[in-house]
């Protein structure tokens, strides 16, 4: 067949399709629930044809289920032009563009062993992308400002049907999904109670994932959007209690600003914010949140007061170990502290 031929296979505008090696056999059906397994490289259409990602120096490829899961939708239609073993290069218009940093976002977080923070994609890059929203790669960002035609080079390795694999939550329809975010709710809530916090975090993100694939279907910020952004937000701050747990306080205040940031009457986020700035000594940040607290709840008066008593000894500890460090400091100098 020739290149012209399965260009016109994919049928779309703004694609063009160059094959750089032959794959063998039949062009293997891609069905709901297939499982596709491939590398990729990204590159701008610039003279360089600068590399953004490369899934061979990450060492791993890249697994999909059709029909799920999967922002990049123009992948699954590239993916269904290809045999086995083929390597082509297809050169994709701004509009097939446009969403690839936030997928490559999530992608480079995984590989760096870091939470792909799914929901907060959803969140800000479905709904609204937030303007000013930075996604913590400058290169990624400049494409956000300004997104270009893009280069994708696929290797089809391997393509496995609904009834060669097993399934996992990911590849579950919408309906089962929501009901199994309870169960998962229910097994992190416990692992938690038993101190288990990373299992627990484990199923919470399982379950926010469940509820955020759901909801990129649903118009934003309509009542069925906003009732699944509520059970979302609800297992973000079970999530931000076990970080708590686990010292990560800076992931704990990132995740609570963003529920703040979109819905600014969640007492529990500011609590926990609260919470989470006492231990890394941020006193007027803390003290903010927890009189947000009051102004939302005046029944959490008990509670903050606890809070306020640990602030000020944790910020007393503070100076001690500063005066400590201090006079060490002048001792080391010569200059004796009066």
């Amino acid at each position: 067949m020739s290149d012209m031929q399965d260009t016109m296979l994919l049928g779309l505008e703004g694609i063009k399709k160059t094959i750089l090696h032959g794959g063998t056999g039949d062009i293997p059906k891609l069905i709901t629930g297939t499982k596709v397994t491939f590398h990729f490289r990204t590159q701008l259409c610039d003279d360089e044809r600068t590399v953004i990602d490369d899934s061979k120096v990450a060492g791993t490829p890249m697994e999909i289920v059709i029909g799920n899961m999967f922002k990049l939708d123009i992948w699954e239609t590239l993916l269904s032009s290809l045999r086995i073993g083929e390597v082509a290069e297809f050169w994709c218009d701004t509009i097939h563009t446009g969403v690839y940093p936030l997928v490559s976002k999530s992608m480079r977080r995984i590989a760096e062993g870091k939470d792909p923070v799914e929901w907060h994609i959803h969140t800000c890059g479905m709904a609204n992308m937030f303007a000013y929203h930075s996604l913590g790669y400058d290169d990624l960002d400049e494409l956000m400002k300004e997104p270009k035609p893009l280069y994708f080079v696929l290797e089809l390795l391997r393509v496995q049907q609904p009834s060669e694999y097993s399934r996992d939550t990911w590849a579950l329809s919408d309906e089962e999904r929501l009901k199994v975010v309870p169960v998962l709710h229910g097994h992190g809530n416990k692992l938690y109670k038993q101190g288990h916090y990373q299992q627990a975090t484990q199923k919470y993100k399982e379950a926010i994932i469940c509820i955020k694939n759901v909801q990129t279907k649903e118009k934003a910020w309509e009542a069925q959007w906003l009732k699944l952004e509520k059970m979302a937000n609800t297992l973000t701050l079970n999530y931000c209690q076990c970080l708590l747990r686990m010292e990560e306080y800076y992931e704990a205040i990132e995740h609570t600003t963003d529920i703040i940031n979109q819905n600014p009457g969640v007492m529990k986020a500011f609590y926990l914010r609260g919470k989470a700035h006492v231990e890394v000594w941020n006193e007027a940040e803390a003290r903010q949140d927890f009189s947000r607290v009051l102004d939302l709840d005046p029944g959490m008066k008990k509670a903050v007061k606890r809070e306020l008593a640990v602030l000020n000894m944790r910020m007393e500890e503070k100076n001690q170990e500063d005066k400590i460090k201090y006079k060490a400091q002048m001792g080391r100098s010569g200059i004796s502290s009066l």
